[in-house]
C-alpha cells in the first residue's frame, strides 16, 4: 500500500493544526485494540501544533514544508524538503541537507548520513518533535546493533548488566539528555528539558522520564501533568519499590467484593482507576515484579484494568509517566524487564541531566532552596556569599539536587551570623574525585557536631535555648542528637 493511499485513508481525521486551544490528542486514533497499538505512525508536535501520520511497513517518504513532500510539515523552521525516512525492519532517518539541521537523540546528523531509530526516540526537524510508534517491538534491539557496528558514540553505553544504574556512570561522561527543538546556545540544560517538558504535556503520549537519583524526576513528572489538558484530573504517584507484588497488585487494581480469602467485603478501586481522567505517575518502574509487569501491559493495551476477584473489566483514560534511574535495555536484555511494556511506556524519553553536568544553575537552585531552608528553620533569609557558591560549584554532586538541598538545609543550621558559612558547604578539588568528596563531607559532620555540643554547653544543657542559639527548631536539634550519638540532657536542661 502506497503512502498516498495510508494518507487518503486518515484525511478525515487529519490532525495538522496551529491552534494552542485545539492542541491534538497525539494518541487519540490509538484506542484499546492491541493491533492498533502496535500500528505505525510517526507523530509530530510543535508549540502549537500536532499531527499523527500511519506509516507503510516499508518504502521511503520525505518530509517538509513543501506539498510536495510526503510528510508535510508546515512550520518556518522546517525546510521544504528537510529529511527522508527509510522504513524497514529498523527505520532510518537521512537529513536532505536542511537549514536548521536533523538531530537524533539529541546529536547532528550528517547531511546524506542514514541514522537508525529506535521507537520513542525522538527526531527534530527545526523547531518540530517527531516519533516513530508502534510497529515491531525488536526494532530498538536492532537498531542498538546497528549503531553499536557503526557510530558507538551515537548510542548511551549499556552499565553492566549486574548493576544498570544511571548513578555509576564516570562524572566526565557526557548526558544523554535530548535537546528539545530550537535548543540555543544561551539555554542553560534545564531550560532544554522544560521546553521539551511543555511540547510533551500537550499530547497525551506516554513518557519515560530517566536520570540519576535525585535528579528531580518526579518534578518533571509533576510539570508535564500540570501542563496538561489533564491538569484538573488526579496525579496519582506510586513507587515500584515499596510493596510487596501482592500488595501493589492490590493497590493497584483494586479488590472486587465478597470478601474471598479474606478479601474486601466492598468494592474497592484501585489507584489505576483512582487516576482515572488524570496522570499516573510509576516511579523505580524497573523495581516492578514481572507479574505486575503482564498486567501493565494489558492496561495500557486495552485502556481498562480488572478488580483482583473479578471478571468484569472497567475502562479508564490514564496517561502513563514511568520513571527509573536504571538502563532498561540492559534489563530487558537480562530478561528481568518485559520487552513490550518497555515499548509501551517509552512513548517519548525525556533525560534529566545530573547537577555535576549543570555548573552554572548550582548558585539559582542553592537560593531557591535556602530561601525554603530559612524559612523552615524560622531564619531570616541568609545571604549566599561568593565563596559558598564556589565551592557549591566545585563540588560534584553524586546525590544531585536532593544532595544539594540536604547541604542548604545544613548549612543553615550552622551558619551563625547573617551569611552561610562557606566551610559549612561541601567542596571540591574537581569534578569525579570521590574520595575528597566523602572527605569534605565527613568534615563537614564533624564541624556540624562540635557546633552542637558547644552550643550545649553555652546554654547549660537546656536544649530549648541551644536550638535558638543555633538558630533551628528544638526537634531538629534532638533529631541531630540522636544522628551525632550525642548525650540528651537530663532533668533541668530539657527546657
Amino acid at each position: 500500500m502506497t503512502y498516498a493511499l495510508l494518507e487518503a485513508k486518515m484525511a478525515s481525521g487529519d490532525h495538522e493544526g496551529t491552534d494552542p486551544s485545539a492542541l491534538t490528542d497525539l494518541t487519540a486514533d490509538i484506542r484499546s485494540d492491541a493491533e492498533r497499538e502496535n500500528q505505525p505512525r510517526i507523530q509530530a508536535f510543535w508549540e502549537g501544533g500536532s499531527l499523527t501520520r500511519p506509516l507503510p511497513p516499508s518504502g521511503t517518504l520525505t518530509i517538509g514544508r513543501s506539498t510536495s513532500c510526503d510528510i508535510r510539515i508546515d512550520h518556518s523552521s522546517v525546510s521544504r524538503k528537510h529529511a527522508i525516512l527509510h522504513l524497514g525492519a529498523v527505520p532510518k532517518v537521512e537529513d536532505a541537507g536542511s537549514q536548521n539541521g536533523t538531530r537524533i537523540a539529541g546529536r547532528m546528523a550528517a547531511s546524506g548520513a542514514q541514522v537508525p531509530v529506535a521507537p520513542g526516540e525522538i527526531i527534530e526537524i527545526g523547531q518540530v518533535v517527531l516519533v516513530i510508534q508502534g510497529g515491531d517491538a525488536s526494532a530498538a534491539a536492532r537498531t542498538s546493533g546497528v549503531r553499536g557496528a557503526a557510530a558507538p558514540a551515537t548510542r548511551m553505553p549499556l552499565v553492566p548488566p549486574s548493576t544498570p544504574t544511571f548513578s555509576q556512570k564516570p562524572a566526565s561522561a557526557p548526558s544523554q539528555t535530548i535537546a528539545p527543538p530550537g535548543a540555543r546556545g544561551n539555554e542553560s540544560p534545564m531550560q532544554r528539558v522544560e521546553r521539551l517538558v511543555r511540547l510533551v504535556a500537550a499530547g497525551n503520549i506516554h513518557v519515560l522520564v530517566l536520570g540519576e537519583t535525585g535528579t528531580g524526576k518526579e518534578v518533571i513528572a509533576e510539570r508535564i501533568h500540570r501542563s496538561s489538558r489533564r491538569a484538573a484530573g488526579p496525579f496519582v504517584r506510586v513507587d515500584g519499590a515499596s510493596l510487596t507484588e501482592a500488595l501493589l497488585e492490590r493497590e493497584l487494581f483494586g479488590e472486587g467484593g465478597g470478601g474471598q480469602g479474606g478479601g474486601s467485603q466492598v468494592d474497592q478501586p484501585g489507584l489505576f482507576e483512582t487516576a482515572d481522567g488524570g496522570t499516573f505517575f510509576l516511579d523505580e518502574v524497573a523495581e516492578l515484579p514481572l507479574g505486575i509487569q503482564a498486567k501493565l501491559v494489558r492496561v495500557l493495551e486495552r485502556r481498562e484494568v480488572q478488580r483482583i476477584g473479578t471478571t468484569l473489566a472497567r475502562e479508564v483514560d490514564v496517561r502513563f509517566i514511568a520513571s527509573t534511574n536504571r538502563d532498561l535495555r540492559a534489563l530487558v536484555a537480562e530478561g528481568v524487564f518485559r520487552e513490550d511494556l518497555y515499548f509501551r511506556l517509552n512513548g517519548i524519553t525525556i533525560e534529566i541531566p545530573p547537577l555535576r553536568e549543570r555548573q552554572s544553575e548550582i548558585e539559582g537552585i542553592a537560593r531557591v532552596l535556602l530561601t525554603k531552608a530559612c524559612a523552615d528553620a524560622g531564619r531570616p533569609l541568609l545571604d549566599l556569599g561568593r565563596e559558598a557558591v564556589a565551592r557549591l560549584e566545585s563540588y560534584e554532586w553524586p546525590g544531585n539536587v536532593r544532595e544539594l538541598k540536604n547541604a542548604i538545609e545544613r548549612a543553615v543550621l550552622l551558619s551563625a551570623g547573617d551569611t552561610i558559612d562557606a566551610n559549612a558547604v561541601p567542596a571540591g578539588e574537581h569534578v569525579g574525585d570521590a574520595a575528597a568528596g566523602a572527605r569534605l563531607r565527613q568534615d563537614l559532620a564533624t564541624f556540624e557536631r562540635q557546633r552542637i555540643a558547644e552550643a550545649l554547653e553555652r546554654c547549660a544543657g537546656n536544649q530549648t535555648k541551644a536550638a535558638q542559639l543555633l538558630g533551628i527548631s528544638r526537634r531538629t536539634l534532638v533529631s541531630r542528637l540522636g544522628e551525632y550519638n550525642l548525650p540528651r540532657p537530663r532533668g533541668g536542661g530539657t527546657k
